[in-house]
């Protein structure tokens, strides 16, 4: 199988290139394209070392089986034919077709079979904050439908790309020294704040990625479930976390919601209040699983649950969903 990683030198990129060599991805070839700053750099994959190549409308994608692409809406909408038109699977990580009808949606532990077949040879890999929730919501819908879903984001820095990461520790640093802080990548300082916006806003109030949370998790979910949003972005490094909040039609109980947890796909129970113990960002940067605690019953719901979760962005919420995908198909015959 020969495999194409499309942004190669940005945090995503360089995530799949670490999730595919820790999986022992079934690969024979993998070959990397990025931009005009990033082409020429290199990168060692397993014993070799790998040269970018100039992403270009040419013929460079004959006899590659599968893309990877990470390098943004607009890259991935002009390259979209480039990179299908002979027979090439792209699975994009950006938000260009996502909501389109012909392009399915997907996260293997809540619709994998969304993904067999895709009329354009392309398949979406969802919001990262979409990602994480809907792994965690899967479990209890298994128990119960979920008509209804609120839910507060603390999206770590990482989840604006590696220059955001960078910008956060410079600010740090400038303000320790005394200097004004450098503010490019976030709408205002994030060091020592938060910033209740990620993304633009819309008509309606709410951010664009807040939109994503609604509209993503009912085309994934195949479901008329209501999800209200607030995204936030605080100063955090790396790992995505929710307050989530939802109801169901029958009444669940704590008990019947850990027991869930625990058996479903993707995730891991961290839930022991007496000990302290609870999902948090610092700890759980750079693992697999969504990370689930804080269970409670809501208080102003008798058919309510309230939960707090935790996931790698770059990790689940990008490369690693994009992975288990491919796996997916390959295990089932049909890549």
């Amino acid at each position: 199988m020969k495999v194409a990683i499309v942004g190669a030198s940005g945090a995503v990129g360089q995530e799949f290139l670490r999730v595919l060599a820790e999986r022992m991805f079934p690969l024979d070839e993998l070959v990397l394209f990025g931009s005009e700053r990033s082409a020429g750099s290199k990168y060692k994959f397993g014993h070799k070392e790998l040269t970018v190549r100039l992403l270009q409308h040419n013929d460079d994608f004959k006899g590659i089986d599968l893309a990877f692409v990470s390098a943004g809406a607009g890259t991935s909408k002009e390259f979209e034919k480039t990179i299908t038109k002979h027979g090439t699977l792209m699975i994009d990580n950006s938000s260009a077709f996502r909501m389109e009808e012909d392009v399915p949606l997907v996260v293997p532990e809540v619709n994998p079979r969304d993904a067999i077949n895709p009329p354009r040879r392309v398949i979406a890999n969802p919001n990262c904050t979409t990602i994480q929730m809907v792994v965690a919501l899967q479990a209890i819908e298994k128990l119960s439908h979920i008509t209804k879903v609120h839910v507060s984001t603390y999206q770590a820095a990482s989840g604006a790309g590696a220059a955001a990461m960078a910008e956060l520790e410079t600010q740090y640093r400038e303000i320790q020294e005394g200097k004004e802080p450098t503010v490019k990548k976030f709408v205002y300082q994030l060091a020592y704040n938060v910033i209740p916006q990620v993304d633009i806003f819309t008509e309606n109030g709410y951010t664009k990625e807040e939109m994503k949370m609604y509209n993503e998790t009912r085309k994934i979910m195949h479901s008329d479930i209501a999800v209200s949003a607030t995204c936030v972005r605080v100063p955090v490094m790396r790992a995505h976390s929710e307050s989530i909040w939802l109801e169901t039609e029958k009444p669940v109980s704590i008990e019947e919601a850990r027991k869930a947890f625990s058996r479903a796909d993707g995730v891991v129970l961290m839930d022991d209040p007496e000990q302290k113990k609870y999902p948090m960002p610092l700890m759980l940067a750079g693992c697999d699983p969504v990370y689930v605690g804080r269970i409670r019953k809501d208080l102003a719901n008798p058919n309510g649950l309230s939960f707090w979760c935790v996931s790698d962005q770059i990790r689940k919420g990008a490369a690693l969903n994009a992975v288990q995908i491919a796996e997916y198909l390959i295990e089932n015959g049909h890549l």
